[in-house]
């Protein structure tokens, strides 16, 4: 069983139909037992890091993911989940993570051009770095590949954990890895089939 972290931050409709879709045995819970006993975890999320950060810590489900990811279990972040496993948001203002990915995460203003829309809203291709192996999260995805992105913020100083990039008149990160932790800037469950292969593959972690 996959456990989606229901914190009360997430797109969970979509992400719940794309896990049906690939006839994964999913879960949504909030309930901490529930989350021990899944086999991996989803810690999805759309809107701003304070609220996420703050819901996180009410509810002590930041505690459980952090608890989970040290025992091992495959972890995926997606989109402001992704964001949460860094070491601080700087989204209005400095709000502290998880600490499971080392690095930081900052508005893209400063090093996207002029004449490129913030947030970055759209499809947009994915770059794995040439001087690694491909991330086993990518097994099924080709360089090149299009996905969708929908973020004003990025994660940055963390350049041993970037497994993918993408191209927005700067290069962003678009996917990381550390260990069992991984995730995503973009929305696979809204990236067709290739976000569709991208979920099967965590799946099969």
């Amino acid at each position: 069983m996959i456990a989606i972290v229901d914190y009360g931050v997430g797109n969970i409709f979509s992400l719940v139909s794309s896990f049906s879709r690939i006839g994964a045995d999913i879960r949504l819970t909030g309930d901490p037992e529930e989350i021990r006993s899944a086999e991996k975890v989803i810690l999805p999320g759309v809107g701003a890091c304070r609220d996420a950060a703050e819901k996180l810590k009410d509810t002590g489900l930041g505690n459980v993911v952090k608890e989970q990811a040290a025992a091992g279990k495959p972890l995926l972040g997606i989109c402001l989940g992704m964001q949460m496993l860094f070491d601080r948001s700087f989204e209005y203002g400095e709000y502290e993570g998880l600490g499971l990915i080392r690095g930081d995460v900052v508005s893209m203003e400063p090093v996207v051009p002029a004449g490129f829309h913030v947030p970055q809203i759209g499809w947009n291709a994915l770059h794995f770095p040439k001087d690694k192996p491909k991330n086993e999260l990518f097994r099924n995805t080709e360089e090149g590949d299009f996905v969708y992105f929908v973020h004003t913020y990025y994660g940055t100083n963390c350049d041993d954990s970037v497994i993918a990039t993408t191209d927005y008149g700067a290069e962003l990160t678009a996917a990381v890895a550390d260990g069992n932790v991984y995730g995503v800037q973009f929305h696979p469950e809204k990236s067709g089939e290739v976000g569709l292969r991208i979920l099967k593959a965590f799946c099969e972690l």
